[in-house]
């Protein structure tokens, strides 16, 4: 026997090598069965989006018409289209941004930025994360006492608006946190040895370069704005009000609202059963677009930075 097979099975019937070759074994296969794992969840989780989006738009694209969504509702909103629905549900979901967006990140950059760490800093942000994950009724009965009982504002567009500002601000401000975290120290360093004050460089490089993880913020809250029902069925959402807002200070219907009274308080529920997919559908359209217009902002910031 040669020298080299003769070590070869030396090394073949170390005890010690047999181990870590039955371990390092034992990790693959570990490791192949998280990734099978892995694997089957997400492709569970994108099998059911696509069976949930594929019955929404197969039962109610018959219903979406050109007159369904540009006719005002009739007979309690059993017949007729749904077009003060959609207008609500844009004004709603623009105005709950235009209060939560400024406020949202003026406040992750006074966290990020300027508060030194410490205990009140620590419990300001889980205070934060606790109101991301507070249930959208409590916001709405907040939203009911302050604005409406304490301040004394109608039921109206403005006071949904600014109540559902405060659901999407905590998400915001994480969001935001997140970006401006990700923005590497060498960005700050170099703008402050080129002689620009703190607010030059927040503002001049910190923020263009956490665009990305602002605009993913702001996708996030468009949908819970456009999707929640609990915070405007308390603040001014109404069950019928067959035509558009005159100002911020009317009462106005949202699709979501509009959806849960077809869903549960209908008179004949199978009569509008079409009418519920096609008010879903276009809900979803909605959330659908404004994500787009988001992600192309976001994708263009992206570009943006990268040139220069």
């Amino acid at each position: 026997m040669s020298y080299e097979n003769r070590y070869s099975d030396e090394l073949g019937q170390d005890p010690v090598l047999k181990k870590k070759t039955a371990r390092r074994k034992k990790q693959e296969l570990y490791q192949k069965t998280a990734f099978l794992l892995i694997k089957l969840s997400a492709a569970a989780a994108i099998l059911t989006l696509i069976i949930i989006i594929g019955d929404i738009v197969l039962k109610g694209y018959p219903a979406v018409t050109i007159e369904f969504l540009t006719r005002m509702p009739v007979n309690q909103m059993t017949e007729g289209g749904i077009l003060p629905c959609v207008i609500g549900t844009v004004e709603l979901i623009l105005l709950s941004l235009l209060t939560a967006v400024p406020l949202g990140v003026i406040a992750a950059v006074y966290m990020t930025e300027y508060a030194a760490d410490g205990k009140i800093k620590c419990a300001v942000e889980e205070a934060v994360n606790t109101l991301a994950g507070t249930p959208s009724v409590i916001f709405g009965l907040f939203g009911m006492a302050l604005f409406i009982k304490y301040i004394g504002l109608p039921q109206s567009l403005l006071t949904a608006s600014l109540t559902m500002g405060l659901l999407i601000m905590p998400v915001i401000i994480r969001t935001t946190q997140e970006a401006l975290l990700a923005v590497p120290k060498e960005y700050r360093e170099a703008s402050r040895a080129l002689g620009a004050t703190k607010w030059e460089t927040i503002r001049c490089v910190i923020l263009p370069a956490a665009y990305s993880g602002l605009i993913t913020g702001i996708i996030i809250s468009v949908g819970r704005a456009a999707g929640e029902t609990a915070p405007i069925l308390f603040t001014g959402a109404v069950y019928y009000y067959p035509k558009l807002p005159d100002s911020v200070f009317s009462p106005f219907m949202a699709l979501s609202y509009h959806l849960y009274v077809l869903a549960t308080e209908s008179m004949n529920i199978e009569l509008t059963r079409s009418l519920q997919y096609g008010t879903a559908l276009v809900l979803l359209a909605i959330v659908f677009s404004m994500n787009l217009i988001a992600a192309g902002v976001r994708r263009h910031y992206k570009k943006k930075l990268s040139s220069n």
